[in-house]
Formats: C-alpha cells, sequence, structure tokens
C-alpha cells in the first residue's frame, strides 16, 4: 500500500513538473500569436502592470498580417527563403551524401586527413569564418545574388557525418553483389543506397532546412538588394533608429515559425529515426 501511494505521488510530481516545463515552453509562442492580434497601442498599454490583459488581445486585429504583406512586400522574402533553401537541400543532400559514400566505399590518398577536416568544419563557429568566406564570394562575383547564399551552404561536414555513420551501417555484402553483378558505383548509390536511407536523406534535407531559414548573419552580409533578401532580413525592416514596430515583427515572426512546424511535424518521425541511427558509433 505504501509502495502504491509512493508510485502515485511520484507520477503526481512528474506529471507537474512536465506540465510546468511545457507551459514555460508554450509561453513564448502564445504571447508572440496572441501579440500578432493586437495593434501597437493595445499591446503596450496593457503589458504594464502584467496580468491577463498582457495575454488576450482586447482589440483583436488581422491588421498587421494584412501591412506586412500589402505595404511591406512580406511574400517576396518568404518566396526567396524558399528557394535559397529548396535549392540547398537538394544539392546539399546530394553532394554530401556522395562524399559520404565515398568515404564509406573507397580507398584514396588523404582520407586519414580529409575524414579529421571534416569534423573540424562543424566545430568551427560560422562567425569566425565570415569575413573571409565573404572575402571569396566577392571575388567570385556572387555578392548580391542567390548563389551566394547557397553555394557556401551546400558543403556541411555535419550533414557529411549524418551520412557516413548511416552508411557504415550497411552490410557491404549487399555492395559487393551488386558490383558482382556488373552495376556502376552510381547506380548502386541511385538505386540501392538511397531507397535505403530515405530516413536519413529527410533528416539531412531538415537540418539544412532549418540551417538556411534561420541564417541571419551570412545572408545580412551577402544580400544587399531587397529582392533576394530572406526571411530573417526582412524582419529587421520592421525596426527604425527611432521606432521598433513590435506588432508587425511578431506577425512576421509567426509566418517564419509557422512554415518550419508545418515542415517539421509531418517528418519529425523520420528525423529522430535518422538522428539515432548512427548514434551508437558516433
Amino acid at each position: 500500500m505504501e509502495k502504491n501511494i509512493n508510485k502515485v505521488a511520484k507520477n503526481t510530481f512528474l506529471y507537474i513538473v512536465l506540465i510546468i516545463m511545457v507551459i514555460i515552453s508554450l509561453f513564448p509562442i502564445f504571447f508572440c500569436l496572441s501579440a500578432s492580434f493586437r495593434t501597437q497601442e493595445d499591446l503596450f498599454s496593457n503589458m504594464f502592470p502584467f496580468s491577463t490583459r498582457s495575454l488576450i488581445p482586447t482589440e483583436f486585429t488581422f491588421e498587421n498580417y494584412l501591412i506586412i504583406f500589402r505595404d511591406y512586400n512580406f511574400i517576396k522574402p518568404i518566396l526567396n527563403t524558399l528557394l535559397v533553401t529548396g535549392i540547398s537541400i537538394f544539392f546539399g543532400c546530394l553532394i554530401n551524401s556522395v562524399a559520404a559514400f565515398a568515404f564509406c566505399c573507397f580507398e584514396f590518398k588523404g582520407k586519414k586527413i580529409i575524414y579529421p577536416l571534416v569534423l573540424i568544419s562543424f566545430m568551427v563557429p560560422f562567425e569566425a569564418i565570415a569575413i573571409p568566406l565573404y572575402n571569396i564570394t566577392d571575388k567570385l562575383h556572387m555578392v548580391d545574388t542567390y548563389s551566394g547564399m547557397i553555394v557556401p551552404a551546400i558543403a556541411d561536414g555535419l550533414v557529411t557525418f549524418l551520412f557516413i555513420q548511416f552508411f557504415r551501417d550497411i552490410s557491404p555484402s549487399l555492395i559487393e553483389a551488386a558490383r558482382v553483378d556488373g552495376a556502376k558505383w552510381s547506380v548502386i548509390f541511385i538505386k540501392i543506397i538511397m531507397p535505403i536511407t530515405t530516413s536519413v536523406f529527410i533528416t539531412a534535407g531538415l537540418m539544412i532546412f532549418m540551417n538556411q531559414w534561420n541564417s541571419y548573419l551570412w545572408p545580412l552580409l551577402v544580400a544587399r538588394s531587397k529582392e533576394i533578401r530572406t526571411i530573417q532580413i526582412a524582419l529587421s525592416q520592421f525596426s527604425g533608429e527611432r521606432t521598433i514596430k513590435w506588432t508587425y515583427i511578431y506577425a512576421g515572426s509567426m509566418i517564419s515559425a509557422i512554415i518550419p512546424i508545418t515542415l517539421f511535424l509531418p517528418l519529425q518521425k523520420y528525423f529522430v529515426e535518422g538522428i539515432t541511427s548512427g548514434s551508437v558509433k558516433g
């Protein structure tokens, strides 16, 4: 009887802690959503002292969303970001997976040196290489172009490492049998490796998508003209020298958050599977 009481008390405490953590985690999203449907005056007039009126709009309006699309052409940075992320995902998955396939299936000169460099590459903060990378991009005349935002993001050491860990679990006999049957390496990769590694491709695609979608520093350096700016840079246009249009920022932020969420939720099973598949050998 005493054990059952202790078990119930333990479970109750655990649920309370989890509920509190969920509330803390969701509060910023709820506040951002609520503020996006308020006027600037309503937002600040009810902010202090903090109460339930600070969270619930007294004047519910869609005007913020209408204004950012009508007056600020917010659809353009969304399309730019989708274009940049879409191309980055395609070429990023292709090039990093081929590189990982080469590391796992071939022996070549300098392999023992290049592989540690791949591991080191994703440990270096991007801020440390941003200026040298910008100089190279400028010399290649890719500043203020879509390619300037896409090409530097294609080769990703972390994505390559993810593919390597997954490909190592594939039985060598499967590849050897295909080679005995006369299959070319390209055929083996496309028709044998890719179909059985769907989850890791989805995981890699989601990783590249999140990196590009949330990227701020690099697009800020490269995208000079408004025509090619991405969504994170477009959010900064609501902040002026004298005024900050917070309700517009909240509305734009909600749009910026909804798109990745709607993409991630139906694919989260594959993402978890892809992340955990190579964890034993990591």
